[in-house]
């Protein structure tokens, strides 16, 4: 088998599709990993796709052979990963206005509020943490669980919340992962948290009309943005 190195790592693919508020987003999630699985394995040859299944773990982590593959759902808005690249974990949020304070107090770290309240969208910044750590808790296949949110997220490399330009970061307390946001056109907050050494992540919107956009982190991280 062909060595391969941290760098030569295959992109991770993320895909975002709107769903009616009165679909079950639960089938609707499995459904669109199963097509972007599909996806996958169709670009590695015609008798890939064969025998396609998605099952789960006692945990409920989603399980496809072949891949490593993460779900989530908020309102009105389904997110899938996959990739080849080893453990992935996607988590999206809508946006929408709520109390922040007893949160963020109860469960965040205390350098974490202070961080919050210094960003200029306190809410903003709270989205960002929790699908961080949402994210992050999902590649590592036990959710929140075992005070998955009071997990150090990486601070100093988040200037201003501003959307396309928040570069991947280490996690403090998993030297393996890196987590970012991912700039969206949906009204929502999304994170991804892949190994180190993956060099692109590939977004695609499913949001009906044609919608195609490139746009590139100040890491070595290439994000693609297209639409369907």
């Amino acid at each position: 088998m062909e060595n391969r190195t941290e760098s030569d790592l295959d992109p991770v693919h993320v895909w975002l599709s709107v769903v009616e508020q009165a679909d079950d987003q639960r089938s609707a999630a499995h459904n669109l990993l199963l097509a972007l699985a599909t996806s996958l394995r169709d670009e590695a040859g015609p008798d890939s796709a064969a025998g396609l299944a998605l099952r789960h773990e006692v945990s409920g982590r989603p399980v496809i052979d072949g891949l490593s593959v993460s779900i989530s759902h908020a309102r009105g808005l389904v997110a899938v990963a996959a990739g080849r690249c080893g453990p992935v974990g996607v988590d999206v949020e809508s946006r929408r206005d709520f109390e922040i304070d007893g949160m963020a107090r109860r469960w965040f770290d205390p350098a974490e509020v202070t961080w919050l309240y210094r960003q200029s969208d306190p809410l903003e910044a709270f989205l960002r943490l929790w699908t961080a750590k949402e994210a992050v808790g999902k590649a590592l296949g036990r959710g929140l669980r075992g005070s998955g949110l009071r997990r150090l997220m990486p601070l100093d490399s988040t200037p201003e919340l501003l959307p396309a330009s928040l570069p991947a970061a280490t996690v403090p307390s998993e030297p393996h992962l890196v987590v970012l946001p991912l700039p969206v056109q949906a009204d929502a907050v999304l994170a991804i948290a892949v190994p180190v050494g993956v060099s692109q992540i590939r977004l695609t919107e499913h949001h009906g009309a044609a919608l195609r956009s490139t746009v590139t982190s100040r890491t070595s991280f290439p994000v693609v943005v297209r639409g369907n």
